[in-house]
């Protein structure tokens, strides 16, 4: 039985496909919640195998939450669950974010529910799930492009050093360990970082340093 938990403000939806998942054989539904707020005693309490997420939620957006869970369950040493991004966003930006914070798949909301399911069970057996229309515009991303000047925003060689962990997915902690500096000097760099690449989070600056290629081979 595969345990998913739905984090999505709209009620209508989230009652709607709890009843459905609860009426297919190999799903059950295990919390039901209108915010991400509680994201972590909510997933500890519930257990979950795949997670719904939405996107735009009062308090804390879908991917900040996301990352607060990668974080949460990396340093306790436990299995991330498999996040399914459930939103109407459709932009690149959000996309990259959504997928750089930890989730395995990114479905638009007029995704049909059997298409969920479907995506719920292929996540289960290791593989990522996303709207026709998403993955296409993942795979435009990565084509290549007309060579031009590399993209730099004037960062420095240590900024460059921070962003490229952010993008691996270190903590702050874990960045001050493997650049030889301090908490202190790691969040001056990352405020500089923001500023430069005119974003806003953790999860926009990684997303904007993947969708510019500035870490490509």
């Amino acid at each position: 039985m595969i345990r998913v938990s739905i984090f999505d403000d709209n009620n209508s939806l989230r009652e709607t496909l709890a009843m459905i998942f609860d009426a297919t054989d190999d799903l059950i539904s295990t919390g039901l919640y209108a915010n991400a707020l509680d994201v972590v005693q909510a997933v500890q309490r519930d257990s979950p195998d795949v997670i719904l997420m939405d996107i735009d939620m009062p308090g804390r957006t879908g991917i900040e939450a996301v990352q607060l869970l990668r974080e949460q369950r990396t340093a306790s040493g436990l299995a991330l669950p498999k996040i399914l991004m459930l939103t109407v966003f459709e932009d690149v930006e959000r996309i990259f974010a959504a997928i750089s914070a930890g989730a395995v798949g990114y479905l638009l909301k007029k995704t049909p529910a059997d298409k969920i399911i479907d995506a719920i069970r292929e996540v289960m057996n290791g593989g990522a799930a996303m709207t026709p229309s998403i993955a296409l515009k993942v795979l435009e991303a990565f084509r290549p492009q007309p060579k031009s000047p590399p993209v730099t925003y004037q960062l420095t060689d240590k900024e460059n050093e921070v962003l490229y962990r952010l993008v691996e997915g270190d903590s702050y902690k874990l960045i001050a360990f493997h650049c030889g500096i301090s908490m202190g000097t790691v969040r001056t760099h990352i405020v500089n970082i923001y500023e430069k690449l005119h974003v806003n989070s953790k999860s926009e600056a990684v997303a904007k340093a993947l969708k510019t290629g500035l870490f490509r081979n």
